[in-house]
């Protein structure tokens, strides 16, 4: 643990445009979160609603008429919207839902890939007051009923083809009222007979907004619940950390499945008056470089998954686009490896920044801002507003260079509100004063902090303890290599020995066919690890892999190749990328 990383010296004068926010320390030291609260409107009875925030309050300027979202389909199908028309729709849809009975508080699930109905509906919801729900269009059949049973959710908005999946268990689901389909034939002329005004539902600050569903290692998916004042926590975000200014086209790859899709794909993006690009299609180098192309956009926040996918698609296919308007660009989703960001450096001339949050947190907490310089690999400082620490088992505070959990002090507007119907869960994350994150870090004495594992992932080696990041970012540094999954293997002598799951590049995939080469790599890259990190870290087993098991946030599931690994339950996947 040493301070002695790679450092990308920020020059704000050298930027293209300057920062919302141009210096750190001294606005941190001030910042109170009660002097902020105006960043939001309220109303004159003191209520407010997170989707008034995000979308009606643009309609009193010049921005009524600027482009809210650019929509383009599977198929090259493209669509625009002005934040009056997302206004107008979401009041349309509110008024839909009211007529089927929706009120206050109900849940309201939203069930389909990233179409605009997706988008509308979700601010629909929002406005009347009923809290919002979003689901993987990936999901199956008993990853639906978990959620939908434990929510007690109302209505389902899906469309033709995932509906089918939710037949075989609709009769065990008797608060499931109705399944709203919005590709029926004559759904949109439904939508369109509603009336276009709609009485906005004020809210207390702590009501309830929105939930979303993350799985553990055991047991049941918890829904994870938010408040309308989690917004303060997601524009603020927004504005200094994506840094979206009044000219930005924004483009967030996430799903709204996923905190992230839902925190800066429609909330906190569009309270500031975001103009945002969403691709419903798959993951394609070419298609990727060609969005950022035809949009021109400016400020761009992915998964470093992403990253790795496009570093191993080459550097000569960047070459082929215009990507000359890209200015900011970000990721999210586990830590970026110091690889993924000098290559960002060498292909787009800018540096990746990371953002360290979580479902549970609501919004950003560790950064790295545009004004700081970046020590490649660490997950940077806290925001505006967050007192975060180190801390032992017991909630005690841990000094420089020593590992511990990476907690933070309670109270933020964004932190979640509940766990819906799980009390003692709720309570379980809190320890002598401090939300536990369940993640292992350390910090350094410039006050960046450092990203070690899950809880459970940490791996003890003869009496040593390694983080499965450092070893899986020293593999990546190597030439062969596109990502890696790092787990602990019981081993009689050493407690512990890595093991080392690896994705080869293609050229190099076709090699290892030969057991012989195959051999001579693994040698090759254990000894490579040992050299970049230390000796007792290196991989004592390493298997090669096609793919990794992974979230659709892009986040690797060591506990899924630990599992398979040791013959063990994997638990709940209904999270997984096609699993």
């Amino acid at each position: 643990m040493d301070n002695s990383a790679q450092v990308y010296k920020k020059n704000i004068d050298l930027l293209k445009v300057k920062p919302n926010l141009t210096e750190y320390e001294n606005t941190y030291k001030n910042f109170s979160w009660d002097n902020v609260r105006n960043e939001l409107e309220w109303f004159p009875d003191g209520k407010i609603n997170i989707a008034y925030n995000a979308v009606d309050r643009h309609l009193n300027s010049p921005r009524k008429d600027k482009i809210a979202l650019y929509w383009e389909g599977d198929n090259a199908e493209k669509k625009q919207y002005t934040f009056a028309d997302i206004a107008r729709l979401s009041n349309q849809f509110g008024n839909f839902l009211k007529s089927r009975g929706v009120a206050r508080g109900d849940r309201v699930f939203i069930f389909l890939p990233r179409i605009p109905y997706l988008y509308i509906s979700f601010i629909g919801i929002l406005k009347i007051g009923a809290i919002a729900g979003t689901l993987f269009s990936a999901f199956q059949e008993q990853a639906l009923f978990d959620r939908l049973e434990n929510s007690g959710a109302k209505v389902l908005i899906t469309d033709k083809e995932l509906a089918v999946r939710i037949q075989n268990v609709r009769e065990k689901l008797p608060n499931l009222k109705e399944v709203v389909i919005v590709d029926d034939e004559n759904f949109d002329n439904t939508i369109q007979s509603q009336s276009t005004d709609l009485a906005m539902e004020h809210m207390d600050q702590n009501d309830y907004a929105f939930m979303l569903y993350t799985s553990g290692t055991t047991g049941k998916p918890k829904g994870v619940v938010h408040r309308h004042y989690a917004l303060l926590s997601e524009h603020l975000t927004a504005k200094y950390i994506l840094d979206i200014h009044e000219e930005d086209i924004y483009w967030c790859t996430a799903d709204p499945g996923w905190v992230t899709g839902i925190a800066y794909e429609i909330l906190g993006s569009w309270s500031n008056g975001a103009t945002e690009v969403v691709y419903s299609g798959r993951f394609s180098s070419e298609k990727w470089y060609q969005i950022l192309a035809d949009y021109k956009v400016t400020v761009w926040y992915t998964a470093p998954t992403a990253v790795r996918m496009l570093m191993a698609s080459g550097d000569e296919l960047v070459k082929k686009y215009d990507l000359s308007h890209l200015r900011h660009i970000l990721s999210v989703g586990e830590p970026l490896n110091p690889e993924a960001i000098r290559w960002g450096l060498k292909v787009y001339g800018l540096a990746f920044h990371d953002t360290w949050w979580q479902t549970e947190t609501g919004a950003m907490m560790l950064v790295n801002f545009p004004c700081n310089d970046i020590k490649l690999g660490s997950m940077g400082k806290p925001f505006l507003g967050i007192t975060a620490e180190i801390v032992d088992d017991s909630g005690n505070g841990l000094g420089a260079k020593t590992e511990g959990h990476i907690a933070f002090k309670p109270g933020w507007p964004s932190m979640m509100q509940t766990i819906w119907q799980r009390q003692e869960k709720y309570d379980s994350y809190f320890v002598n004063g401090w939300y536990i994150s369940g993640d292992r870090g350390w910090k350094d004495e410039d006050g960046y902090f450092w990203f070690i594992g899950r809880s459970d992932d940490v791996i003890k080696t003869s009496g040593e303890r390694v983080g499965p990041f450092e070893v899986e970012s020293a593999l990546v540094e190597h030439p062969a290599v596109i990502e890696a999954g790092v787990i602990g293997k019981p081993d009689e002598l050493r407690g512990e020995i890595i093991k080392a799951f690896v994705v080869l590049r293609p050229e190099f995939a076709q090699k290892v066919k030969d057991q012989a080469y195959a051999e001579t790599l693994k040698q090759e890259l254990a000894q490579h690890v040992k050299k970049h990190l230390a000796g007792h870290a290196y991989p004592r087993e390493i298997e090669f892999i096609d793919k990794l098991p992974k979230t659709r946030s892009g986040k690797i599931m060591r506990r899924i190749l630990k599992a398979k690994e040791l013959g063990q339950p994997i638990g709940d996947t209904s999270t997984l990328e096609e699993y």
